[in-house]
């Protein structure tokens, strides 16, 4: 297996190279030069969403022709979690929170390291056990799918988080566009943690690539419209898009928070198997009538407004 992900990887990079051999002319006519490290990475990461975006209407879209939870009746809404959705696939959002964090993250690990700070790589923890490719990357997975669930219990639980994340769960009409729609504030905590974690326990970059794919591929078929339930024991494997569809009720969502796996949500008490595939949304939606925006700029507004208590 471990041969399978150094195959797999070496071919990831061949293509990469092949990429950015078109992409440095560019940067250098642009005066960029000195970013050619960082625009190599962000080919790779093009080339992942990418890949991601191919899955999703080559796999994932046919899946909810098959079986969908309900019909798509408002197609507006479903358009805007697609701008989203390619605004972070496609790397749009991790190019301009590069530009805005990225001398920040160097001036503190700089620091960091200058006062001694050592990074730990914890893939190294048992040596020829730990090493190998494929020990290494279930690691990390394990770690940062627990941090996920800590993230999300987070979001709902701190009341300006909240606020900010009301957003996502106020799509009625859940599709395989809508997982990331999301507040971009809350966004930018979300990929400052993760940042900082990968930074503090060794994860390398093409690793912390593939496990964000993993990741946004996973919740993607979790947020679709599909009627599908991975069976007694699946659904205590993997998340499945029944059990987050349960999170996202309009009733009480207020449990399942696993990203990946609901193995936290059973160890913590946050699980809940015996949900349905009711409706979506949130509860003051339809008591209040309260407005989450229609288009992507109304609802950032929005969403700063609630954060200081005017919305």
């Amino acid at each position: 297996m471990n041969d399978v992900v150094l195959a797999v990887s070496e071919a990831f990079g061949q293509v990469q190279a092949a990429v950015f051999e078109v992409v440095a002319p560019w940067l250098f006519e642009l005066g960029l030069g000195h970013l050619l490290e960082d625009g190599y990475a962000a080919t790779g990461w093009l080339m992942l969403g990418l890949v991601q975006i191919a899955v999703m209407l080559l796999v994932l879209a046919p899946l909810e022709r098959w079986r969908p939870v309900e019909p798509v009746t408002d197609r507006a809404t479903v358009r805007v979690d697609m701008v989203y959705t390619l605004i972070h696939r496609l790397g749009v959002f991790r190019l301009a929170l590069f530009f805005a964090l990225e001398p920040v993250f160097n001036h503190l690990f700089g620091l960091w390291r200058t006062a001694g700070g050592q990074t730990f790589h914890l893939d190294q923890l048992w040596p020829g056990v730990t090493d190998g490719a494929l020990a290494s990357f279930l690691i990390y997975l394990l770690v940062f799918d627990f941090l996920a669930y800590w993230i999300h219990r987070g979001q709902h639980g701190v009341r300006w988080w909240w606020q900010l994340h009301a957003l996502h769960h106020a799509q009625r009409q859940m599709t395989m566009w809508s997982d990331n729609r999301n507040h971009f504030v809350d966004d930018i905590v979300i990929d400052v943690l993760l940042v900082l974690a990968a930074q503090l326990i060794g994860v390398g970059p093409q690793q912390f690539m593939v496990l964000i794919m993993l990741s946004q591929l996973s919740e993607s078929l979790q947020h679709a419209n599909l009627r599908l339930s991975f069976g007694r024991w699946g659904e205590r494997l993997w998340v499945s898009p029944r059990f987050h569809r349960s999170h996202h009720s309009v009733a009480d969502g207020h449990h399942n928070f696993g990203v990946l796996l609901p193995w936290w949500d059973m160890l913590f008490g946050t699980a809940r198997f015996e949900g349905g595939f009711g409706p979506t949304g949130l509860p003051d939606q339809v008591t209040q009538q309260r407005d989450y925006g229609r288009g992507l700029w109304a609802q950032q507004w929005l969403g700063l407004k609630r954060l200081v208590g005017r919305g």
